[in-house]
Order: C-alpha cells, then structure tokens, then sequence
C-alpha cells in the first residue's frame, strides 16, 4: 500500500488514495491503530482515505489514531486538499463530502511540498456557556469543551483533558477538550483530543472552536471577523461571520498543509497485531 504523510500544524496524517483500489476499510479498525502507531507503524494522529463520489471532486473518509472512524477532522480536511491536488486532483475550488456533510476548500499559495488551504467547516448554530462565561460547549464538525485559562504552559494537558472527556457527562461519546490563553497577539490553544487520547500539537476544529468561543466571551458585535490561534505546532487563523441570533456561519480554517514524506507499507493481518 503507498501512504502519504501529511501534516497541518504539526497535526499529522497518513494518506491513501483509494480511487482504484480498496486497501482499508472501516473494519480494519485494528489495522488502521497499527499504521498509526508511532512506535510499530508509521505514525499519525490520525488516518484519511481519499475515495471516488459522484457529486463531488472526492469523499474523506478519517479515522482518529485508535482505528475508529471518526468525526469531521480540520487539519485532516486541509490536508486532503492538499493531497488530492498532489495526487492530480487540480481544482481552483473544491468540492468534498465529509462524515458532517459537504465542504469546500481553495488552495491560495502553494510552494514546494507546502500549501496554504482554507476549508471552509460547516455552521455552528449554537454555543453552550458554562463556569460563568469560562467555559464553552459546541461542535464544529466534532465536539470540542473549551475553557480558557490565564496560563498555559505549567498546566498538565492529559490530566486536564481526561478529566473532562472521562466527566460523567461525556465519557460514552467523547469530547475534544482545549485550554486557550488569550494574548494581545492572538489565542493561545492546546488540545486533548479524543480517539488519540493525547495531547496533539494542533487540532482544527479545536482551533475553529476557540475563536468561536472566544468572540461569545467578549460578547464582541456580529459581523465578519478573523482570529489568529497558536497551537503547539503552527499558526492558523480562522474567518468567520458572526450572527445577531449568536450562530455563525461562513467560518473557514486557513493553515498550512505540508507533505513530510511517502512510502509504501504492507498491511497485513499480522502487521496489525
């Protein structure tokens, strides 16, 4: 099988083009776990399978590093754009079917094995407020519990981030979990993320959140807005437009997406333990 790896931010990704031959499903959860093990496989937070669709430029298809597939993935939908263009997918704008529905994604500047791709993430029409205004609840594409802090760099991200995602209210589904600072240049983000059950050095839906969730702390005006975040492994900014009725819509993830490296792997029944 011939992967790709990707990263967004320092969240990384295996590849594969699956138009012309089915290499893994979504049963091959345990083989799937295998190639994204970082000490027995190749390494990934996560795991995208690009397919055929009739309606649209491809399908993604994501499984998170424990082999399940999971939610829409951020970082994972800007790397695929970036991948499909490598593999001759060549588009001005594309189009692409998702677990949480269609999205569309533009590739802005591209130099070498580096591109800039803005993806556009679906609307969130509503966000839960918890701990007087500190805390947040809602989902871009995947559930995300933000809460902002006035430091983040002392703070244990995996004792933090199981807490709340092992919380009686959301341990049988799961939840994202970001702790944000907020700086005079930006947000600071780091994310627990559930399915690697770690902490990731960026997440985009993680990051989509913040900013959200940052303009409902400041009780900011409706209307169009772009917020810078800083995750661990990179800078990302996030536009969106902001509605009277506290939803939002038009929101658009723009990052990096970068090719590390390709290779070819044989996934066996025996590789995946």
């Amino acid at each position: 099988m011939h992967f790709w790896k990707y990263q967004g931010a320092g969240n990384d990704f295996i590849l594969v083009d699956q138009r012309n031959r089915q290499w893994l499903g979504r049963e091959n959860t345990a083989q799937i776990a295998r190639l994204c093990d970082r000490h027995f496989g190749i390494g990934a937070d996560g795991l995208i399978l690009l397919r055929e669709h009739p309606d649209y430029d491809f399908e993604m298809v994501y499984f998170n590093a424990d082999g399940r597939e999971s939610s829409m993935c951020g970082n994972g939908g800007r790397c695929i754009v970036a991948f499909a263009r490598q593999v001759g997918i060549e588009r001005e704008h594309y189009r692409f079917l998702a677990i949480d529905g269609p999205h569309e994604a533009v590739i802005t500047a591209a130099k070498g094995p580096e591109a800039w791709v803005e993806l556009h993430m679906s609307d969130v029409p509503k966000i839960e407020t918890t701990d007087a205004l500190e805390a947040f609840v809602l989902n871009t594409g995947s559930p995300h519990y933000v809460r902002f802090v006035p430091a983040l760099d002392n703070l244990d991200m995996v004792q933090e981030g199981r807490a709340v995602r092992y919380s009686d209210r959301f341990r049988a589904a799961g939840i994202n979990v970001n702790l944000v600072q907020e700086t005079t240049e930006n947000l600071r983000i780091r994310t627990y993320e559930r399915g690697v059950e770690d902490e990731t050095l960026a997440c985009g839906t993680g990051v989509t959140a913040a900013a959200l969730a940052n303009h409902a702390r400041q009780h900011l005006s409706p209307g169009e807005h772009e917020t810078a975040v800083q995750a661990a492994g990179g800078h990302l900014r996030v536009r969106f437009q902001a509605n009277a009725d506290g939803s939002f819509s038009n929101i658009w993830l723009c990052g990096p997406a970068t090719e590390v490296f390709s290779g070819t792997i044989v996934p066996t029944d025996e590789s995946a333990g």
